[in-house]
């Protein structure tokens, strides 16, 4: 079973836990990306919808598990190959979340293409901004990782 076990500097991380723990209580009850399919019944889709969402809630305690006591003390969080899948899924969850809220007003082409860092945003922008990107270097780096495992 494949491992991954990242070093991460607490004082920068702390306070971008607390962008995703405000936006994991959104995630707990509705998806990040509502469905928009509304040929098929509805009692089918209301049905559907819960079971995602109910993924996306144990996904999103996952990720937000990570940093633990032990994360505390070391620094390290460790991403085990099972659990990597509902991990990017996490991150994408939270990435979704925080474009559609609080990073609304950032163009796509700023946030994709990393042409603004968060010292160039305006201050009450810039814990989310951190947080999406950091979201996606983690993303990046488990693809990287567990690719073709």
């Amino acid at each position: 079973m494949k491992r991954i076990d990242v070093k991460l500097n607490l004082p920068v991380v702390a306070p971008l836990l607390d962008v995703l723990r405000r936006a994991s209580d959104a995630l707990s009850d509705s998806l990040a990306s509502p469905l928009q399919i509304e040929d098929i019944d509805s009692d089918f889709r209301e049905a559907w919808t819960e079971e995602l969402v109910t993924d996306q809630r144990g996904e999103v305690m996952a990720l937000l598990a990570l940093f633990d006591d032990e994360f505390l003390s070391s620094g390290v969080i460790r991403i085990d190959e099972p659990v990597a899948e509902g991990i990017l899924r996490a991150c994408s969850a939270f990435r979704l979340h925080l474009r559609a809220n609080e990073l609304r007003s950032v163009s796509d082409e700023t946030l994709e293409a990393g042409i603004a860092g968060p010292d160039q945003m305006p201050e009450g922008l810039r814990p989310a901004l951190t947080a999406y990107i950091f979201l996606a270097s983690l993303q990046e780096l488990l693809l990287e990782h567990f690719e073709g495992a």
